[in-house]
C-alpha cells in the first residue's frame, strides 16, 4: 500500500506539472493580455497615471519576462520580481480584473462551490441507487417503467430551462427566493443559524437542477450493470443455497455494480463544477465557474490559471480517491502486480 501510494504520489506531481505548463500556455495564446489590452485603451483616453500603473504591475509580476520566465515564476520554481512566490509558496497571484489577491477573488467562491457539488453528489447517489435496484429487481414493472420515463426526462431537459421553471415557480408557490445561495441581508454577515437556514433553503433548487441530469444517467447504468449482475451464475447459486434475496443482492451484484460509478469519482467534481457554469449564472450561485468565464473572457491569467489548476488537483485527487476505494470493494482489484 505504501508503495502503491508513493508511485501515485510521484504521478501525480507529474501530471500536475503538465497540466500546469499547458494551463498556462494556453491561457497565453490569445495575444495580449489584461493589462497590455488596459494600457492600450488608456494610451486611446490619454490617461497617463494609470498607465503608469498598469506598466508597473507588468514589471511587479514579471509579465515583461519570457514565457518561459514567467511559466516558472507563476509556478514558484523561478525567482521574480518578489523572488521565489508562486503557487508553490501559496502565492496565487493578483487579479488585475478585481484588482484584488486572486486568495480574496475565489476565497468564498472555492468553499461555497465545494459545498454545492457535496451535496449535489450525495443527492445523485442517495436517489439514484434505491430507484436503480427497485428497478433492476421488478423489471418490466410499472415502477420500472416510471423510472424509465423520469430517467429520459430528465437527460433530455437542459439544465439552464429547469433552473429558470424552478425560479419562477418554487417563488410564486413556497415564496423561496432562489437567487445567490442565501438572502441579500445576510451577504458579509458572520454565519449564524438564521443565515445557515437561509442557506439551506437556497440549495434546493441548484441541487435539484446541476443533480438531476446525472441522477437520471446513474439510474440507467445501475439498472444496466445490475441486470447483467443479477442473470450471472455466482448470484443464482447464491440464491439457490438458501441466501436471503435482500442480502444476496446487496453482498455481490450490487457491490460489483458500483465499480464504474466509484471509477468515475476523479470525473464528476471537475465535471459537476464545469457544467454548473450555466446554471450558476442564471441562479446568480457565487462559485468559480461564472469567475472562470469572466476570468477567461478578460485574459485575467492568474485568476483563470488558479482556477483551472484547482479543478485539475480536484481531478487528479479524485482518481486516487476512487482507485482506492475500488480497491477495498472489489476484492479482484489490487493496488501492485502481484501474481494472483
Amino acid at each position: 500500500m505504501i508503495r502503491f501510494l508513493l508511485n501515485r504520489a510521484a504521478t501525480m506531481a507529474v501530471t500536475i506539472a503538465i497540466i500546469s505548463a499547458l494551463v498556462f500556455f494556453i491561457i497565453k495564446l490569445p495575444p495580449g493580455d489584461f493589462l497590455t489590452n488596459q494600457i492600450a485603451e488608456l494610451r486611446a483616453q490619454g490617461e497617463t497615471a494609470s498607465i503608469q500603473k498598469a506598466e508597473f504591475l507588468i514589471r511587479q509580476y514579471g509579465l515583461d519576462l519570457p514565457i518561459w520566465q514567467q511559466y516558472l515564476v507563476w509556478i514558484g520554481v523561478w525567482p521574480g520580481p518578489n523572488g521565489f512566490s508562486g503557487l508553490l509558496q501559496g502565492d496565487w497571484g493578483w487579479s488585475f480584473e478585481y484588482d484584488r489577491p486572486v486568495t480574496e477573488v475565489v476565497g468564498d467562491a472555492l468553499w461555497l462551490t465545494l459545498l454545492i457539488n457535496l451535496v449535489v453528489v450525495v443527492f445523485v447517489h442517495v436517489v439514484s441507487i434505491p430507484i436503480a435496484i427497485y428497478s433492476a429487481t421488478r423489471q418490466y414493472s410499472i415502477g420500472d417503467y416510471i423510472a424509465t420515463f423520469v430517467g429520459y426526462i430528465g437527460l433530455a431537459t437542459p439544465s439552464f430551462l429547469l433552473a429558470l421553471i424552478l425560479l419562477y415557480y418554487m417563488n410564486r408557490w413556497f415564496g423561496i427566493s432562489i437567487g445567490g445561495l442565501y438572502d441579500a441581508k445576510y451577504a458579509g454577515q458572520p454565519w449564524t443559524w438564521p443565515k445557515i437556514q437561509s442557506l439551506l433553503s437556497h440549495l434546493i433548487v441548484p441541487t435539484i437542477v446541476i443533480g438531476l441530469g446525472g441522477t437520471a444517467a446513474m439510474i440507467r447504468r445501475m439498472r444496466a450493470n445490475l441486470l447483467d449482475e443479477l442473470g450471472k451464475q455466482y448470484y443464482v447459486t447464491a440464491k439457490a443455497k438458501g441466501m436471503p434475496p435482500t442480502r444476496a443482492l446487496l453482498k455481490y451484484p450490487f457491490r460489483m455494480s458500483l465499480n464504474p460509478f466509484i471509477a468515475d469519482i476523479g470525473n464528476l467534481l471537475p465535471h459537476l463544477v464545469s457544467g454548473s457554469v450555466l446554471v450558476s449564472l442564471v441562479l446568480s450561485l457565487p462559485t468559480v465557474g461564472p469567475i472562470l468565464l469572466a476570468a477567461l473572457k478578460t485574459q485575467d491569467q492568474f485568476l483563470a490559471g488558479f482556477i483551472l489548476m484547482f479543478v485539475a488537483v480536484l481531478t487528479v485527487v479524485g482518481m486516487l480517491v476512487s482507485d482506492l476505494l475500488l480497491a477495498m470493494l472489489d476484492p479482484r482489484i489490487r493496488l501492485a502486480g502481484r501474481a494472483r
